[in-house]
């Protein structure tokens, strides 16, 4: 049986720190983004290859504070691009785990935590 993704959604404050934050940053692409009036808040759905998150800046939907942890083969990669980028607010490191994986950890401006991370060779 084939289990559909789980999508988390995870909690928005400010529109233009979170594309800045996951689309300038991180890299992300905005697959599509809802509001039920101009004035209201705002829900969007983004990407990056198998990664999809849904931030939403709707009281309720989420709270701020959530973990993710996002699998990856190229971690090395994504650390090297995340650096270039100069993004002001994170400097990011890779740490080696005592659980057998390496890690990337990067908090968004909301308070969630995006743990990146790759599986040791065997």
């Amino acid at each position: 049986m084939t289990m559909p993704a789980i999508v988390p959604v995870l909690r928005s404050f400010d529109e233009a720190k979170m594309r800045s934050f996951y689309l300038d940053f991180l890299g992300f692409s905005l697959d599509w983004q809802h509001r039920f009036a101009p004035e209201l808040p705002l829900y969007v759905q983004l990407s990056r290859g198998d990664w999809v998150l849904h931030l939403s800046e709707h009281h309720g939907d989420a709270c701020p504070g959530a973990t993710l942890r996002l699998s990856t083969q190229r971690l090395d990669e994504l650390h090297g691009d995340l650096l270039a980028k100069a993004y002001g607010n994170a400097r990011p490191g890779i740490e080696t785990m005592p659980w057998g994986s390496r890690e990337m950890t990067i908090w968004d401006p909301f308070g969630n935590r995006l743990i990146f991370n790759e599986p040791l060779s065997e």
